[in-house]
């Protein structure tokens, strides 16, 4: 045998030694497959149990809580909206929230849009106080942040939580926006300047139909986000409970049905509280997908 003929035998043998057994990877398999369905029922189930009771009456929750109901009881629903104020309350959330999603998107893809496609001094600088914004808890402003906007003359006021919920989305908004921008292709944006376009122009009319994808994504995270915003709205939104958003109603009702014993207003209310975002989470689960992988396929 020659010494070609050693090494050719010698090549396969090196490289199937450098694989893992298929063993290995039929257990690594398992075990990752059985995490993800272990956390899928952690989340799944106390929502579907959270539903359930929505359905049920006292006495079936207290006393068969894990049964099926026995009828659909949307009269719970119905009281939860009316006589707990959930509707109200719910109302209110979809102001706030519209407001502040659409000022933070237009502030956020307009700095993002800046900071990726022109140069200036003290561009980086900007940049990473920006991204710096994200390390900031929001715990840490609870007590300036409530005299700022007291003496602004915007405390127990919507505008004012408006504004507050832009500027904590911003950083994560600026940050995500601007990678996806630098990702675009530069050319079709030079073209339209050279056919007669201005800045405002390209920028709303050519790069963000070309953002869509990562606008949606970043939009649904920030929709989350202040949908389920507790503990500024606590802070800065006191005193009148007609200007309350939702999770503010949510938690002035579990302390007072936890105390009359309507379980089932209880969960009637949290689950109408969830509906709005499952629906967004159904709807856009594609272009979520899409918006966090375009990056990395362009």
């Amino acid at each position: 045998m020659t010494t070609v003929d050693v090494k050719a035998e010698a090549a396969p043998a090196a490289r199937s030694g450098d694989r893992p057994p298929r063993r290995e990877l039929g257990v690594a398999n398992a075990f990752s497959h059985g995490f993800l369905l272990l956390w899928a029922a952690l989340t799944v189930l106390p929502l579907l149990w959270m539903m359930m009771g929505s359905f049920k009456n006292d006495a079936e929750i207290l006393g068969s809580p894990w049964s099926l109901p026995g009828a659909l009881r949307f009269d719970n629903w119905a009281r939860a909206w009316t006589e707990a104020h959930i509707g109200r309350y719910f109302l209110n959330s979809v102001i706030v929230v519209t407001g502040s999603l659409t000022l933070t998107m237009l502030l956020g893809a307009a700095a993002a849009y800046v900071f990726a496609r022109y140069e200036f001094r003290g561009r980086q600088f900007a940049y990473y106080l920006f991204v710096g914004g994200m390390m900031f808890p929001v715990f840490l402003a609870l007590v300036p942040l409530f005299f700022v906007v007291r003496n602004a003359g915007l405390f127990n006021n919507w505008i004012g939580l408006m504004l507050v919920y832009a500027a904590y989305s911003l950083p994560f908004t600026v940050f995500f926006l601007t990678a996806f921008f630098r990702t675009l292709p530069s050319t079709v944006a030079e073209a339209a300047l050279i056919d007669g376009c201005g800045h405002f122009q390209v920028f709303f009319r050519v790069m963000l139909p070309m953002a869509r994808p990562g606008l949606i994504s970043v939009a649904i995270f920030n929709f989350l986000t202040h949908w389920n915003q507790f503990i500024l709205p606590q802070v800065l939104m006191q005193g009148d409970e007609s200007k309350w958003v939702l999770a503010q109603g949510l938690a002035a009702l579990a302390v007072s049905q936890g105390y009359q014993g309507d379980f089932s207003g209880l969960f009637a209310g949290l689950t109408i509280a969830m509906l709005p975002v499952l629906a967004v989470y159904v709807m856009f689960q594609r272009q979520i997908q899409s918006g966090l992988t375009a990056g990395q396929l362009k």
